[in-house]
């Protein structure tokens, strides 16, 4: 019975509660991310409020490496408000990376990341700020960062169709494109949640999450 709680207070919880990295106790995460620097297919399961671990697959597509590990999500400290929520997480991977230039034979390096996530919203209102350092030996050392606002235009019923529009900035001091501009729409209902967006360069942007 409290699990169920525990889950029903999930749902009922502004429509991001999906998007973040530490679910509710015993509950399985599924996301698969797709924007200008990578893709990412991150399974986790939480263990409890404030922990999550799983397996995480990236291809980034800048340096063209792939990275194969483990990855694990703290969230540090909650703001719990009577109309409004923030959250501060702490996240870290550690693994494999493998790059296969052209010619070349296959570099394969002990690789890991540490970052930092901080997020705001209330029913109307998102904003949030991650970041991330790669070390991936002589494949990549890497910093970028990543910040998002967005606002509902309407404020729906627990199982409607919630719409937000957003702005996501990513910031990669490492590339010759250093910022990119991507305006998104994000649609959730129940445990579903997907965005789409393009930049202002042409890149798509697509990302999905099924929590369970």
């Amino acid at each position: 019975m409290k699990k169920l709680i525990v889950f029903c207070m999930l749902l009922l919880w502004p429509v991001h509660g999906l998007a973040r990295p530490v679910s509710y106790p015993g509950g399985w995460t599924v996301m698969q991310m797709n924007d200008v620097h990578r893709n990412n297919l991150y399974v986790h399961y939480s263990p409890t409020a404030k922990h999550s671990v799983g397996y995480v697959g990236e291809y980034r597509r800048t340096l063209d490496w792939q990275f194969h590990g483990v990855q694990v999500n703290y969230l540090a400290k909650r703001w719990n408000k009577p109309k409004s929520q923030a959250n501060f997480y702490l996240k870290t991977g550690a693994g494999i990376g493998i790059q296969d230039p052209d010619g070349l034979p296959d570099l394969t390096e002990p690789a890991a990341f540490i970052g930092a996530a901080l997020d705001w919203e209330d029913q109307r209102y998102f904003i949030s700020y991650e970041n991330r350092a790669y070390f991936a030996g002589d494949i990549e050392q890497s910093f970028q960062q990543k910040f998002r606002a967005g606002i509902a235009p309407y404020i729906g019923s627990y199982g409607d169709l919630h719409i937000w529009f957003m702005v996501q900035l990513d910031h990669t001091p490492d590339v010759e494109n250093k910022l990119t501009v991507t305006p998104l729409v994000r649609v959730f209902k129940g445990v579903f949640l997907g965005e789409f967006g393009i930049s202002h360069r042409g890149d798509i942007l697509a990302n999905w999450i099924i929590r369970f």
